[in-house]
């Protein structure tokens, strides 16, 4: 026989197993349970070689519970290394009987043998793992402690450094394998019950806010009671990651209050609850046409940024491809005059109203205006943020705020894209006003301040100057015209420095034939703008929806284009040319006619509404007209005599009934 075959039968050949010892006293128990019979041989050998491959070999992952292939070295999903000592016990049973027999040991070296590896259940699910996961405090889910944010609704981590780690949770003794797989179950449970009493602890004022929300919507006061018994605020507002959670995108909205929610579904219970809660919420609450029909503003506000176009060409200006006046609908007229005191109560800035009124006067200085012509003008409340330059125009043209920043956004490009045109324009206006005062700044001076003003028209909540008004007539496409105080006061009555928006924006950059000479009007007073609309004419008020062409006779608001002594309104950004001849500009870009007393004012047509607006007024009066309902009885009390001197203060036309 040769060498070679000599050692191929010498490899075959089965290697003589050692005799078996004497059982010992500790063997005896071994025997007892078959699984704890366990080799010598090297655990890596056993899962190597003594047993076959199979898709039942998969180790599973430590951290994500994914099983991967017997060769991967890391997991699939969360590159987690292979465990070196990752086989399950009850794997390792199977394989035993194919192993040779060996010396058997006694109970306590089987379970010190055995101790390295990791326990799993038979079918290789991850319950068994000790780790204690952080259940989040917005919805309640339950994730993994590495975990920085909620993999439901992104919400951080509370606490990280709370939750205990796995290697504090080791039993204190050492425990047989049978124990500790029998005890599993139980204690998951026991773990998951004191995670809910904690959750139910920890979260109880943001559910009990969720259920008052659901109680609204539901009529159920018990909830809204219950939330503001628990020392919730009735002010709170709807955050994005709530609505999530609530998943009715048709009845809640980010940012609504519960006040809001009982407006839209007209609880009046809840709604007089909440309000008495609210401090300061009789005079000072605010109930504009788009908080009562929500859904119909944000129909508008939608509109409004699809009629936003961009035109090609040398001045590559964001434009609005329409022309909409907001005014007040006649019909408040017939509502009782205690109910129109607290629509003009809710409806308009009083503040702003008595200043721009204030002497000397700069809105309804001209009894021939307000009386005669019925152009009484009226401060629309106005939010006071970084933003209410947008929102006011926004409210001048459409009667809705500019939630969403679509004028803004369309501000921003237009001084980005258009920068040329408004920069020479602008450097020219301040160059003159700085001769006047015998200063001429430097150009890297101007191009610093042009590149502050463009950033702060990017960033919303950021205070807006003169060039974005004039900005903002070009993308209106019509004039703008400001009545605003001179001098800004603190609320001390103290001087704080000059302020110059008064005046008119005229639309320079483009055709005339592209723009309308009908202006827009607002207001400005310490630091805030606000919308200056009038009350429409009686017998417009049937003429909401349809869109007929409008007669000769077609009602006009007149806007005065001077001050109470006569003299112009300064124009803003004319050249040096234009500036001496100021009002013959003024005639050419506005539609203008004196008057029979010779004040000089501006024709704003009061046309059909568009019938979004129409609907949106409809509800909101609605709102009062339910309100009117209430209070009249069989004996509807009589009106005191400040609330009837009230009411006459904010009618339009006084000669109405007489006529």
């Amino acid at each position: 026989m040769s060498e070679e075959a000599e050692d191929a039968s010498r490899k075959a050949a089965p290697r003589p197993s050692a005799p078996e010892p004497s059982p010992g006293p500790g063997a005896e128990a071994a025997t007892q349970d078959a699984s704890t019979l366990v080799s010598n041989t090297n655990i890596g050998q056993m899962t190597g070689s003594s047993v076959p491959p199979s898709d039942n070999c998969k180790w599973s992952c430590e951290m994500c519970t994914y099983e991967n292939f017997p060769l991967s070295r890391k997991c699939t999903m969360c590159r987690t290394p292979k465990p070196l000592l990752g086989e399950d016990i009850f794997k390792l049973q199977d394989g035993a009987s194919a192993l040779p027999t060996q010396e058997v040991c006694g109970a306590e070296a089987v379970a010190e043998r055995l101790k390295p590896l990791r326990i799993s259940s038979p079918q290789g699910q991850p319950g068994a793992s000790t780790v204690i996961k952080w259940p989040c405090p917005t919805c309640t889910y339950e994730n993994w402690p590495k975990s920085q944010k909620c993999a439901m609704c992104g919400s951080g981590n509370p606490a990280p450094a709370l939750h205990p780690s796995p290697a504090e949770n080791k039993p204190s003794r050492n425990l047989g394998i049978n124990d500790i797989c029998n005890s599993q179950n139980s204690s998951i449970h026991e773990l998951d019950t004191n995670n809910r009493r904690s959750k139910r602890r920890t979260n109880n004022t943001d559910w009990i806010w969720l259920q008052a929300c659901l109680g609204v919507v539901e009529g159920d006061a018990r909830r809204v009671e219950a939330y503001l018994a628990h020392g919730g605020d009735p002010a709170r507002a709807l955050a994005p990651h709530e609505l999530q959670l609530l998943n009715r995108a048709s009845a809640f909205d980010a940012g609504h209050t519960l006040v809001h929610l009982a407006i839209r579904f007209q609880r009046q219970e809840i709604l007089s609850t909440l309000l008495s809660r609210i401090s300061g919420g009789g005079p000072g609450l605010k109930r504009s046409p788009s908080y009562i029909a929500p859904d119909l503003a944000s129909a508008i506000r939608r509109h409004i940024a699809s009629c936003i176009r961009y035109k090609k060409g040398n001045f590559p200006c964001r434009y609005i491809n329409e022309f909409c006046t907001f005014s007040l609908p006649a019909d408040i007229e017939e509502l009782p005059a205690a109910i129109q005191e607290q629509l003009f109560s809710e409806l308009l800035d009083r503040d702003a109203q008595q200043t721009l009124e204030a002497d000397p006067p700069l809105i309804n200085w001209s009894i021939e205006l307000t009386v005669t012509l019925g152009s009484r003008l009226y401060a629309l409340w106005n939010r006071s943020a970084g933003d209410c330059l947008p929102d006011a125009v926004s409210q001048a043209a459409y009667g809705v705020f500019d939630r969403n920043n679509a004028l803004r956004t369309a501000l921003a490009d237009s001084l980005h894209h258009a920068h040329r045109s408004f920069y020479e324009r602008w450097q020219a206006w301040e160059r003159l006003q700085a001769s006047l005062l015998h200063y001429t700044p430097e150009e890297g001076q101007l191009r610093a301040e042009w590149s502050r003003l463009v950033a702060a028209a990017a960033r919303p909540g950021t205070p807006l100057h003169q060039v974005h008004v004039f900005a903002l007539a070009h993308v209106m496409r019509r004039p703008i015209i400001v009545y605003g105080v001179n001098v800004v006061n603190s609320f001390r009555g103290e001087a704080l420095g000059y302020a110059r928006f008064q005046g008119i924006y005229l639309p320079l950059l483009w055709d005339m034939q592209f723009c309308s000479k009908s202006p827009l009007c607002l207001g400005y007073t310490r630091g805030h703008f606000s919308a200056l609309v009038p009350i429409e004419p009686y017998s417009h008020r049937h003429t909401y929806i349809c869109r007929e062409e409008q007669d000769e006779t077609e009602d006009v608001t007149f806007l005065p284009l001077t001050d109470s002594e006569g003299k112009l309104l300064p124009v803003h950004f004319l050249t040096c040319d234009e500036m001496s001849e100021e009002e013959v500009v003024v005639r050419r870009w506005v539609s203008a006619r004196a008057t029979a007393g010779g004040a000089l004012a501006a024709r704003q047509p009061q046309r059909a509404r568009p019938l979004l607006q129409a609907q949106m007024l409809q509800e909101w009066l609605n709102h009062y007209r339910r309100l009117a309902q209430q209070t009249r009885g069989p004996f509807p009390p009589r009106l005191s005599t400040q609330t009837q001197q009230a009411a006459a203060e904010f009618s339009s036309d006084a000669d109405t009934d007489d006529e």
